[in-house]
């Protein structure tokens, strides 16, 4: 291993590439014969290769991989790090995503050797405090949404969602009830849809009304013998609620369908109304949202899934349960089977029974109460600048548009957006719900102070007075060019995603 930081051709890496608008690659910083590490000689004699590995799969030449020193590395990782965006650097308003500050508390729990060291395929014997905090975060999370039992294997809302139709299928199958759709209303999360086909239906839309609620005339026109269920969350993803939720419900258990909550909008209702309370059958939930644990990669994150009494037979099993005086497992007696390996994201689901724990039943009713004033707040303070398609009282977020202001200048959503980037701040989510022209969903959540959302407020007002400014002196409009400041400037996304180049060394003129 080299000890002086350089780079190739005798280019020191570190002190020169501080400040530099581009990051070299990690083969740009390669040089032959470097090493970030090296294994001592072990005496065993060098068995030849082709006695190993036979012929035909014996590479010609080494694999390509970069050469690099240990420090050129830490450092190459750390600058690139540097130019990340995330929940610890500022406010991240990703509407319908519930993206929140994560305690570190939480984090230092999960740190604990105890938790941290423990193989999942420790006897139940041996595992004693885990099993405990899963089988009393089961417990927690029923009794904030007013449902029976729950699983936890789900790793993520996607795999929540697969498993609550997986769950709906077979209450069906077990009644000899052959059915083929699932309702979804046209404002329902873009992942719904492909839940549903892969759980083994067909989607039958239902429109918004005037209010953006379900149409519930419409909905009675899809409701049939064949409709397995609905799949809904409420409030939606207008951040409107749901007020005829109990009528739906009606409706829906009229034709002998379920209903399906989708959690992904449970943070401003904590404490204040349960889903099973509302006529819901089947609840899946985002630790990762609702419970401020790590989000990403597909894992960390957790979806675990809750389910009315006449569901909680069919669960995916073993399920983590109490024995006595002590903790074991059971598998329902006519379990869906297996859902995740093990019994999910333990780390993550640790940390949601640290949260749940720190803030209480009261703590949780501020947490919803907080994030529904952060919305409301930012919602008033934008009133006469952008539009509001649905004008009402909202709930965790608040989705405006930039109709009028694209039409008065030429700048769109995304324009907005990306501006929003050199100001310092994470962009809301845009064009979504797509029932709303020039859509732009902003969630501040309940960790996001005052300042910080009156901050947001101000830089999307200078945003609009800028284009319109512009657009009256006949100037060029900077938000067409944003970002400009940041490690990436603006992308074409259309021929992006029209020609995707997915490796850095392309040659010239193989992409035009």
């Amino acid at each position: 291993m080299t000890g002086d930081g350089s780079a190739p051709g005798g280019r020191a890496a570190s002190a020169p590439l501080l400040g530099r608008a581009t990051e070299p690659t990690i083969f740009e910083l390669s040089s032959p014969g470097r090493r970030a590490w090296s294994f001592r000689t072990t005496g065993l004699p060098e068995w030849p290769a082709e006695e190993l590995v036979p012929a035909e799969h014996l590479r010609a030449a080494p694999v390509p991989l970069p050469e690099v020193s240990e420090r050129d590395l830490v450092g190459h990782v750390t600058r690139l790090s540097h130019r990340q965006y995330s929940v610890d650097l500022g406010a991240y308003p990703l509407g319908s995503c519930t993206m929140k500050y994560n305690p570190k508390v939480c984090d230092e729990a999960a740190s604990l050797p105890g938790f941290r060291d423990v193989h999942p395929a420790t006897p139940p014997s041996a595992a004693q405090g885990w099993l405990r905090v899963l089988v009393e975060l089961e417990e927690a999370l029923c009794a904030i949404t007013g449902m029976a039992a729950a699983t936890l294997q789900p790793a993520a809302g996607a795999a929540g969602e697969l498993t609550g139709l997986l769950l709906m299928r077979a209450y069906h199958e077990l009644a000899g009830d052959s059915r083929t759709r699932v309702v979804i209303p046209d404002s329902a999360h873009g992942t719904n849809p492909a839940s549903v086909r892969l759980g083994g239906y067909t989607v039958a839309t239902v429109g918004s009304d005037a209010r953006g609620l379900v149409d519930r005339a419409a909905l009675a026109r899809v409701l049939a013998p064949d409709v397995a269920g609905i799949m809904l969350t409420n409030p939606n993803t207008l951040g409107l609620f749901e007020e005829e939720i109990l009528e739906i419900a009606e409706m829906v258990h009229g034709v002998g369908g379920l209903l399906y909550y989708d959690g992904a909008n449970l943070n401003p209702i904590l404490g204040v109304v349960r889903p099973g309370d509302m006529g819901f059958d089947i609840v899946h939930l985002n630790l990762h949202k609702t419970f401020a644990t790590p989000h990403g990669g597909g894992g960390p994150g957790a979806g675990p899934v809750a389910v009315g009494e006449r569901l909680v037979d069919l669960l995916p099993g073993p399920r983590p349960v109490r024995v006595g005086r002590g903790y074991g497992f059971a598998t329902p007696p006519r379990s869906i089977g297996r859902i995740h390996s093990f019994h999910g994201n333990a780390l993550v689901l640790l940390r949601a029974w640290c949260y749940i724990a720190l803030n209480g039943r009261d703590g949780l009713r501020r947490v919803a109460q907080a994030s529904v004033l952060n919305a409301n707040w930012l919602r008033e303070r934008l009133r006469g600048v952008y539009d509001f398609p649905y004008d009402r009282p909202v709930m965790h977020e608040c989705v405006v548009s930039a109709a009028t202001l694209k039409r008065a200048t030429g700048v769109r959503a995304l324009d907005v957006a990306k501006r929003l980037l050199e100001q310092g701040f994470h962009a809301p989510t845009v064009y979504f719900p797509l029932v709303v022209e020039e859509a732009l969903m902003i969630e501040p959540t309940e960790t996001e102070s005052p300042e910080t959302v009156a901050a947001y407020a101000e830089a999307l007002l200078a945003i609009a007075a800028e284009a319109r400014a512009q657009a009256a002196a006949g100037e060029g409009r900077a938000a067409h060019d944003a970002p400009r400041t940041t490690p990436v400037g603006r992308l074409d996304e259309a021929r992006a995603a029209r020609r995707l180049v997915a490796t850095f060394d392309t040659r010239p003129g193989e992409v035009d």
